[in-house]
């Protein structure tokens, strides 16, 4: 039973004859259908469902020489919108089954940034044509959480936002420049680290760590494309699984200057959310590649 379906609506889904019947009505009435051969003698096939806008499961397998589908895994999803990053992405298949893990060195996050796979198909079909590296490629992400909590923001006036806006750009220039071997920006970027973990000994004697940490992004757990992240509320917008009636939020955040979507089930998130406020929690980081037109 994949835990995160609590996430797109379905916290009931726990008896297993009700998962089979949920996967395979995905399958017979999925309106989204995409194909690629396996490179075996065989079809790799996905069947998507959404149950709210933008929300759903995906259902993947393979159809055999018989023309019969084997059902391998299925996984819940929430597609997401806009750009999140415009850097390279490169990609690795997970072990145990046909599905993929992305990476994604954005100097905005501070760590290599490892995602779910959601648009594996085009990436399969682009690899038997030997077309990959694939560049230009942008890069849409969101993400799944089971519990969060609202936070109110730091209050700041215009000329702070600026002031923080043009340190995270300069920082930004340094770590590039730092990734390229400049001995001086590595220089700099320590001697500032040290600066900030100063401060914040300091201060945390007196004020609470939230009103010190405006957002954050960091690994959570052993698995890799899980994340502890705190950010600003860009947008919120609330809707219904139609089959269970459940309402789940789903939210479009500011974390370390990177936009992403994220959907939580509305009874696991504490807190009443508002644009402006700042989400804190745990969430399952998915992905989808946008391929440039040919």
């Amino acid at each position: 039973m994949h835990k995160f379906m609590r996430a797109i609506g379905f916290s009931n889904l726990t008896d297993r004859s009700a998962q089979r019947k949920l996967i395979t009505d995905v399958v017979l009435s999925a309106p989204h259908r995409s194909y690629a051969a396996s490179g075996k003698g065989t079809v790799l096939a996905e069947f998507c469902e959404d149950f709210a806008e933008d929300v759903g499961i995906a259902v993947c397998g393979e159809f055999e020489e018989s023309d019969k589908f084997a059902y391998d895994y299925y996984y819940p999803y929430l597609r997401g919108t806009g750009i999140s990053s415009s850097e390279d992405v490169s990609v690795e298949r997970h072990a145990d089954k046909e599905s993929y893990a992305g990476v994604c060195d954005d100097i905005k996050v501070g760590v290599s940034l490892i995602f779910y796979l959601q648009n594996m198909v085009p990436y399969v079909k682009a690899q038997n044509e030997n077309l990959l590296p694939i560049r230009g490629t942008t890069l849409t992400l969101s993400g799944l959480s089971l519990k969060g909590t609202i936070i109110l923001p730091i209050s700041k006036d215009d000329r702070q936002k600026e002031k923080v806006q043009k340190a995270a750009m300069n920082r930004n220039q340094l770590i590039d420049a730092a990734r390229k071997g400049d001995e001086d920006a590595i220089e700099t970027l320590t001697l500032e680290d040290m600066d900030t973990y100063t401060a914040i000994s300091r201060k945390i004697q007196t004020e609470d760590v939230f009103s010190l940490v405006d957002t954050y992004f960091m690994p959570y757990g052993v698995e890799c494309d899980q994340y502890s992240i705190m950010g600003e509320i860009l947008d919120i917008a609330l809707r219904v699984n139609r089959v269970t009636k459940e309402e789940i939020y789903v939210m479009r955040l500011s974390c370390n200057d990177l936009q992403f979507d994220i959907c939580i089930n509305k009874q696991d998130l504490y807190g009443e959310p508002q644009i402006g406020r700042r989400f804190k929690g745990i969430v399952w980081m998915q992905g989808y590649i946008n391929y440039p037109a040919v």
